[in-house]
């Protein structure tokens, strides 16, 4: 749904967006020992989205905004100055192009959510200005990149706590001159390959150890009162090609206690299939897709019995593309710690609907 002027110069789109989830025996991921002692059916709605975005005065000036009804909170606004592909310019708060995973919207995904690396290594929300574009777009010099300067508090907080500002760098790599949608699953069938390969960093002096969509937060172990160092690295494949994806992501990231001097290392990977087979055996719908995904953290490299392991089985079906997509997911948690191995499964049925 959209107002436009008679010179198309104004646009202004609206959408809205309602997910509805049945869980057993919990929802969401386990992050501790302790998680695996919950047991009850939810049946609830996990996002209620209103969306707005256009543009106005110039064709090349454009805006968006996201609210959370649930929550009653505003996730996103940008102000957006995009005078060609190779340059852009956006302020605001928004989620950072760091990862793949986190970019993708939770209602494009291939699953029912996000894996289990998400939580520990996601920058998500943030509030700043970032700089980015598209060289050599359709050759083999192919490249995007973003280049960021945040608050590093997370969503909603808008001054910083001191005079270190967080700081995000990605650049991506088009080998083949096309670039893989931010999206999950080729539901294009994309005739031509797409393949995307990018590396990132981030910088960051807070009371935080890790970012949500409520913004900040503390990784296990730590307190909010203290000042940490958190650097990140991260590596990441992407691939589309005639209904079949790939996505994989790699993390490293370092906490340092600025009081103690005390530093902990977390590694964490996943990679993600997708596939049509309507594509390959005639016979099957082609609204059905299959998906495969497992995921590895380990929450301190120096301990070696402590690691975190996630396999989920997807399967989607598209009444109207993402916008209108039924998905249900088996997942196989397995968590080993000092002394102490623990699994447990879990099934999720979502609905997600946008208008």
């Amino acid at each position: 749904m959209f107002i436009e002027s008679a010179d198309g110069i104004w646009r202004t789109s609206f959408q809205f967006r309602l997910q509805f989830r049945i869980s057993s025996p919990y929802d969401p991921d386990p992050n501790d020992l302790g998680d695996f002692d919950v047991s009850t059916t939810q049946s609830h709605i996990r996002r209620a989205r209103f969306k707005v975005d256009g543009r106005g005065f110039k064709p090349w000036l454009a805006y968006y905004m996201e609210f959370d009804v649930g929550s009653a909170s505003l996730l996103n606004y940008e102000v957006k100055v995009q005078p060609s592909p190779q340059f852009n310019f956006k302020v605001g708060q928004w989620k950072a192009n760091y990862t793949r995973e986190r970019v993708v919207s939770s209602g494009r995904q291939l699953t029912v959510d996000r894996s289990i690396i998400n939580r520990p290594f996601t920058i998500d929300r943030q509030q700043g200005l970032s700089v980015y574009g598209r060289l050599a777009e359709g050759t083999a010099r192919d490249l995007n990149y973003w280049v960021s300067a945040f608050t590093g508090l997370g969503r909603g907080v808008t001054r910083n706590d001191d005079t270190d500002l967080m700081y995000m760098g990605r650049l991506q790599w088009n080998p083949l001159g096309r670039a893989v949608a931010f999206r999950g699953g080729d539901l294009a069938r994309s005739e031509d390959p797409a393949l995307s390969i990018a590396v990132g960093g981030t910088t960051n002096n807070s009371p935080c150890t890790r970012f949500s969509g409520s913004g900040c937060g503390q990784l296990e172990g730590y307190s909010g009162t203290g000042d940490y160092r958190v650097q990140q690295a991260m590596f990441e494949t992407a691939f589309f090609w005639q209904g079949f994806s790939w996505a994989q992501e790699y993390h490293w990231k370092n906490v340092r206690d600025n009081d103690t001097t005390v530093e902990t290392e977390l590694t964490g990977n996943y990679v993600m299939v997708g596939y049509f087979p309507g594509e390959l055996i005639e016979q099957i719908p082609d609204p059905l897709e299959l998906g495969i995904r497992w995921s590895e953290f380990r929450p301190d490299e120096t301990i070696q019995d402590l690691d975190w392991r996630e396999l989920t089985f997807a399967v989607n079906w598209f009444f109207s593309g993402h916008d209108n997509k039924l998905t249900a997911e088996y997942t196989r948690f397995l968590a080993e710690g000092p002394g102490s191995i623990r699994n447990d499964d879990r099934v999720r049925l979502q609905w997600d609907i946008q208008f």
